[in-house]
Order: structure tokens, then sequence, then C-alpha cells
């Protein structure tokens, strides 16, 4: 199967796209470089790592390839949205996230759970890893549902693990399909205030899916 080619990419767009028309205009300007993945067009003001995650013990590549759109064409065929998964290799936010494009199985395949990706990126950025920022942010794509008790744990997971560094994450970012959840980790707030909860409807996921298929073909 030939899919279109992509400038960049697919996951760091939709990113963008959701920061922006969720919370505003802080995130106007944001281009996609790489350590870390969204930065400011200054590259100084504000760094954010894109990542993924699922929950742990879903059995990820069994499910996916149950899951995966190009494989199990006959039973996806008469979806309304089942023709874009299959030309466009992404399938993140249709469906309400049942299928996965063909493009987007190894993302899906080789992410790690919450705790452990959480881990990994609060060492890289302590370490320097993503250079000198006057904020980061880590932003986890999920394909699993997350209520405000996981995104609760998951703040104070983080909290926990970042508390004696001197460079660490001043928000966390999750989505997860129908819902965004935006974490102050920063000192100095209740743990009451630190959680914003956004529903992402349908047209919303529609609009952030089709805008992220920007691309260039290459001959």
């Amino acid at each position: 199967m030939a899919y279109r080619k992509y400038d960049t990419c697919f996951f760091e767009r939709y990113a963008i796209l959701s920061l922006q028309t969720l919370l505003g205009h802080k995130f106007d300007g944001l281009v996609n470089e790489d350590r870390p993945d969204l930065q400011s067009e200054d590259g100084r003001r504000l760094g954010i790592e894109v990542t993924r995650a699922m929950e742990e013990g879903r059995g990820a590549a069994q499910q996916m390839l149950k899951d995966l759109s190009g494989i199990s064409a006959e039973k996806v065929a008469d979806l309304p949205e089942y023709r874009s998964m299959i030309d466009n290799g992404y399938g993140y936010g249709l469906q309400d996230g049942r299928y996965v494009g063909g493009l987007e199985f190894d993302y899906w395949t080789k992410a790690l759970p919450l705790k452990q990706i959480i881990a990994n990126k609060v060492n890289k950025v302590a370490s320097g890893f993503y250079g000198e920022f006057s904020e980061y942010g880590l932003y986890v794509f999920s394909k699993d549902h997350m209520t405000e008790w996981n995104a609760t744990e998951a703040m104070r997971y983080t909290r926990s693990l970042q508390r004696d560094n001197d460079v660490r994450y001043a928000r966390l970012y999750l989505f997860c399909v129908d819902r965004f959840y935006a974490i102050n980790l920063e000192d100095g707030i209740s743990d009451e205030y630190r959680i914003s909860d956004y529903e992402v409807s349908r047209e919303q996921r529609r609009e952030f899916y089709v805008n992220s298929l920007d691309y260039t073909d290459k001959k």
C-alpha cells in the first residue's frame, strides 16, 4: 500500500492544533522542530516534547493488528471515515479512536505505559537533552480513555519525580481521543486547581485530523 509522504509528523501537527484551539494564543507560532518537538519561534521561550503512552497490559501489538484499518478492511469498509484512514495512513481521532491507520501502527506498538514514558522524559529534560528553554511542556497522546483520577495520578507522579530537579516540566498535557487535560506542574498551587479538563468533540477531532494531513508529495 502506498501512502502519501509527509513533510513532518502527523501527531506533532495534531498537538499544535489542539493546543492552539483549546488553550489559546500562548501557542500561536509554535513550530515543529526536534529536541523538543514543538518550539516557540524564538527557540527559547517554550519547548514541548510530544510522545505517546499506552495502558499497561493492553496487549498492544495483538490489539493493534485487530484494529489496524489497513488489515481489517472487511470489518470497517462501511465506516464513513474508513477511506481517510486507508488513503492517509492515520486514524487518530476518527471513529472515537477505535481504529489505527497503517502509518501510525508503529507509533502505537512502540508506546510505553504512562508512568514509564513520564519517567523517561523527566530524566531527559533534567539532563539538558532538550536544550535551554524558559518553559518546558510534555504532551502525551493516548488511545485509551483517561479519567480525571488518572490525570491527577499522572500529575502527582510527575511532580514527585522532578521535585529535586533544576530543570522541570511546567506543564503536562494529556490528549485521550475525546478528552484533553492541561495540567499545571509548578509549585505553590493547590492540587484542586492544577487540572483543566476539556471535552473534545467529534467535529473538533475531525478538524484536527484533516488539518494535520498537510503534506508535501515527493516524487
